[in-house]
């Protein structure tokens, strides 16, 4: 090989993170899982079975077929799901009605409704400390309901900074990060003492909403409406990376085996950020993987390494059709014509 073409690629792989991986993404499977309503945040469980929120009812999904394999009804005004594997119970926060969902995870079937007696549910989230799950709730102030995954009762109320408090997140050992979208900031809560510790501002996120963490180096990823995706160190709280996303952002998956990031942006043209994370301080957007527009939220499933993203598909608005109420600026929209949850894999 000519030494100068030879030295010129050892400079250009210089540049290169050494860990960054070297593969392709892009949407691996696009399946129209029909079903009706508004939605918000899908999660995933550890069977692969992908659960998307749709107003009234949740429709869950098997990941690898695009088939629905079960509908939790009576789910009013339903945000997101949570799983307690330990317990076997799942769980979807109703603000329609300010309940809880309790269901079985293996048959799907409803156990119970808990009335949680807080307005604003929203954002949902499990910690593995304590088995127990907890609301996360808009309000004024907000709030955080906690409840026993195993028997569904209400253990507590945690009182939250600001009035917007969005996704949350367990560090495994009695503290949940919870993003705070009004003031720009996360704030760190005591799962056992159900008690608001200390808040660490986030100065370059407007709006943080989605959030995900790495246990081994603890760091915490915040989604910001304001295009980046900000990295926290949770042993200090000083922000210390960021990187470039999409424009809409409303959730965050992270894959801990892989050190990748999926960040949705559900402004135009719709796409899924995929980051990876070289070392803690460093982080390297790999691949832009183009969705749709409005597919805004995501869940990753870090055993089968897929992240999934949805958004129904609607056609030509009506002549003289006003917008949706709480529509964040988006127009007029025609009935539904399909409803297509994306996979995302390598």
């Amino acid at each position: 090989m000519n030494t100068r073409l030879n030295a010129a690629l050892l400079a250009v792989a210089a540049l290169l993170p050494a860990s960054m991986p070297a593969q392709t993404f892009s949407v691996v499977s696009k399946f129209d899982i029909g079903g009706m309503g508004r939605f918000d945040y899908i999660a995933v469980d550890a069977n692969g079975r992908v659960y998307v929120s749709r107003s009234t009812h949740v429709m869950v999904v098997d990941g690898a077929t695009g088939k629905v394999v079960g509908d939790i009804m009576d789910t009013p005004g339903v945000h997101g799901a949570a799983f307690s594997e330990k317990s076997h119970h799942g769980f979807t926060t109703n603000g329609g009605d300010s309940t809880v969902t309790m269901f079985d995870l293996k048959t799907l079937a409803v156990i119970t409704k808990i009335q949680t007696h807080t307005r604003g549910l929203d954002g949902i989230a499990y910690d593995d400390a304590t088995d127990r799950i907890f609301s996360i709730d808009h309000g004024s102030p907000g709030t955080m309901v906690a409840i026993d995954a195993a028997k569904g009762t209400v253990v507590g109320t945690v009182t939250l900074d600001g009035n917007a408090p969005e996704g949350g997140v367990s560090d495994g050992k009695g503290r949940m990060f919870v993003n705070i979208e009004d003031k720009n900031e996360i704030q760190v809560v005591d799962t056992r003492t159900l008690t608001a510790i200390t808040t660490w501002a986030l100065p370059n996120c407007d709006g943080p909403g989605g959030i995900g963490f790495d246990r081994s180096s603890q760091r915490i990823f915040s989604a910001c409406g304001s295009a980046v995706t900000v990295v926290t160190d949770a042993t200090s709280g000083k922000n210390v990376a960021q990187f470039p996303i999409g424009g809409r952002p409303d959730a965050l998956g992270f894959d801990p085996s892989q050190k990748l990031i999926y960040v949705p942006g559900g402004a135009a043209p719709g796409t899924v950020t995929v980051a990876h994370e070289d070392s803690p301080d460093k982080y390297t957007v790999i691949a832009t993987v183009n969705t749709m527009v409005g597919a805004r939220t995501i869940a990753v499933d870090a055993t089968r390494h897929r992240a999934y993203t949805f958004t129904p598909e609607n056609g030509p608005a009506p002549a003289n059709a006003t917008p949706p109420a709480g529509g964040r600026g988006r127009g007029a929209q025609g009935p539904q014509i399909a409803a297509w949850l994306f996979v995302i894999g390598h």
